[in-house]
């Protein structure tokens, strides 16, 4: 491999974004559930709610800390790495970032100080809008950076402007940027992904729990929530998929090509669900069904693809990695639905959580990984599978690194980064190992639906 500075940086960016983007899901998955949970509690006034909301808050806090830990470094290596790059897309980026900032993350950490602290110090019902906004806060906050990158991706409604020399894009037209081709259909992808992510990590720990036969009731009814939202989202993310790869077939048709190792422009083109491609030989092998690509882009198993030929051999991306890390993507994605839909059936058989089906729950302390690899892998294919443009069809990465940096000084920093970030993950492991180890509160009986009344929640704040 050759280390030169454009290499060094693009690993060290793809360290970067794939170490914060473990964080962002969980957040955006424990965000959901937690408003279901309190809701449960709100409305059955069952003290099971308020133990199982209370816990996943610790939770959540735990990861939302170390989420925006880790996200700030990326913007610094904008500038440091990415200077060109950070001056074309400068006016187009500065909208959604800003809102981002402003909208999104001033809303969800507004409103987290409530949900971690206000417990007994707001009304029932101040507490649930709190906890709605810090959840809606996560959402809008992946909404505006899937905006950004998504522009990367389609990019619409810009002018190429010259001032001193230097290219830059502007925008045009705010809404149609933010709306992108592509801008939708990519959130919702993601946003699917990060439910099914934090209901796996609910459902990991609430097997723990079962496995351990300890918090049974809360385990139980923790993990049989949190299975409903990983099977819906499970069952909607191959539909939502599908609208993606139409859209990517329109304005990336390399990328889609280097998916599914096609190399010739055909009809009745494969949809392979594994396999091998050779870029040299141009050829792919493995199990494929016949026609499918076709019948999924056009809705005519004869519908006509475009395969990599059709594009200069320096435009291709790395075809075998791009194609491999698709595919596991979707095979996890079958996973996920096969094995919550044969939960979900144990469920309403009432034979879940017995002996019989125990294996099922050691299988599912493990699992949480899965989610995590297959946002990983998804974010994997997205972006290398844009490769060589930075932003597609207008600047290429190897023309947007800054002129100023060398190798060497990448390579310390990425060594640094690499080390700080080891450390910082075992923090997070530290304090989720002592939480879940610890368990749910043990509440007291003496108060209603588990809020303190109005003067014993003064009791808690006033001086004895």
């Amino acid at each position: 491999m050759n280390w030169d500075v454009e290499t060094l940086s693009r690993i060290q960016f793809a360290f970067t974004i794939m170490f914060h983007y473990i964080f962002p899901p969980f957040s955006i998955g424990l965000g959901l559930l937690l408003v279901i949970y309190e809701s449960l509690f709100l409305i059955t006034k069952k003290k099971i709610y308020e133990k199982i909301t209370r816990f996943w808050i610790k939770i959540f806090a735990a990861n939302f800390s170390v989420g925006v830990a880790s996200g700030i470094v990326m913007e610094f290596e904008f500038g440091t790495n990415w200077s060109t790059y950070a001056r074309f897309v400068g006016d187009i980026f500065g909208s959604p970032l800003a809102a981002e900032g402003i909208f999104a993350f001033f809303l969800e950490s507004g409103f987290l100080a409530i949900l971690l602290f206000g417990w007994h110090r707001v009304k029932p019902g101040m507490h649930l809008f709190a906890t709605i906004m810090v959840a809606a806060g996560s959402i809008l906050s992946g909404f505006w950076i899937v905006v950004a990158n998504s522009w990367q991706q389609t990019p619409v409604a810009y002018d190429i402007v010259v001032d001193y020399g230097i290219r830059r894009a502007v925008i045009t037209d705010f809404w149609a940027m933010v709306f992108n081709p592509s801008a939708m259909v990519r959130f919702t992808h993601v946003i699917i992904g990060a439910w099914i992510q934090g209901a796996f990590l609910v459902m990991s720990v609430s097997a723990y729990y079962l496995v351990k036969k300890i918090n049974v009731e809360f385990a139980q009814k923790s993990f049989a929530i949190a299975l409903g939202v990983a099977a819906v989202s499970s069952l909607a993310q191959p539909f939502i998929g599908h609208e993606h790869a139409k859209i990517v077939s329109e304005w990336q048709p390399a990328k889609l090509a280097a998916f599914e190792g096609l190399y010739e422009t055909q009809t009745k083109a494969p949809l392979y669900l594994f396999g091998w491609t050779d870029p040299d030989t141009r050829e792919t092998s493995g199990v494929a069904i016949p026609g499918m690509l076709s019948f999924l882009v056009h809705g005519d198993f004869d519908g006509e693809v475009k395969g990599l030929e059709e594009f200069p051999e320096e435009d291709w991306p790395a075809v075998n990695g791009v194609f491999q890390s698709y595919h596991l993507m979707v095979a996890l994605g079958m996973l996920f639905i096969g094995v919550t839909l044969l939960s979900l059936f144990l469920l309403w058989r009432k034979q879940l959580f017995t002996p019989k089906w125990s294996w099922l729950m050691k299988l599912y302390i493990p699992a949480v990984a899965l989610p995590v690899l297959a946002n990983q892998l998804g974010w994997v294919s997205a972006e290398r599978g844009r490769q060589p443009w930075i932003v597609q069809g207008l600047l290429r990465t190897s023309e947007g690194i800054s002129k100023s940096i060398s190798a060497p000084e990448v390579m310390i920093s990425l060594v640094l980064f690499v080390l700080v970030y080891i450390l910082l993950f075992f923090v997070w492991l530290y304090v989720l190992d002592r939480e879940i180890k610890h368990g749910p509160e043990h509440l007291s009986t003496g108060v209603e639906a588990g809020y303190h009344k109005k003067s014993e929640r003064m009791d808690v704040i006033k001086p004895h």
